[in-house]
């Protein structure tokens, strides 16, 4: 029986604009760094960015998946990354299920979100 998702794994033709994102934008500390694949770590979870011939260009289908990260202050969290230069699709907003989530991309045009759920 299936229990969790243990990762996922986003392709990209250009490996180092991918990570320089995910490390200094988002701020994320890699867990494994290889040639062409770098892994980060949360818990069990495994975000994982890698180099593979058939992929090139940005996404064509940017919301078919979308990876949702989670934070605690996403109203910090959005302002931070606005300073970066992170452009939102999606400011903040509350959810009817009780979070918050906005939304942005990475430089492949894969759908990111940020969210936060409140206990």
């Amino acid at each position: 029986m299936i229990h969790s998702v243990a990762g996922v794994v986003l392709w990209t033709d250009d490996l180092d604009r991918l990570v320089r994102f995910y490390q200094n934008t988002l701020g994320l500390v890699p867990y494994s760094v290889r040639p062409r694949f770098v892994s980060f770590k949360f818990g069990n979870f495994r975000l994982g960015l890698g180099s593979h011939q058939e992929v090139k260009d940005k996404s064509t289908e940017p919301f078919r998946i979308m990876v949702n990260l989670g934070i605690d202050d996403i109203h910090v969290e959005y302002h931070r990354l606005i300073k970066k230069g992170v452009e939102f699709i999606r400011p903040p907003e509350k959810e009817h299920w009780g979070g918050w989530v906005a939304t942005f991309s990475d430089p492949d045009g894969n759908t990111l979100q940020l969210i936060q759920i409140e206990s």
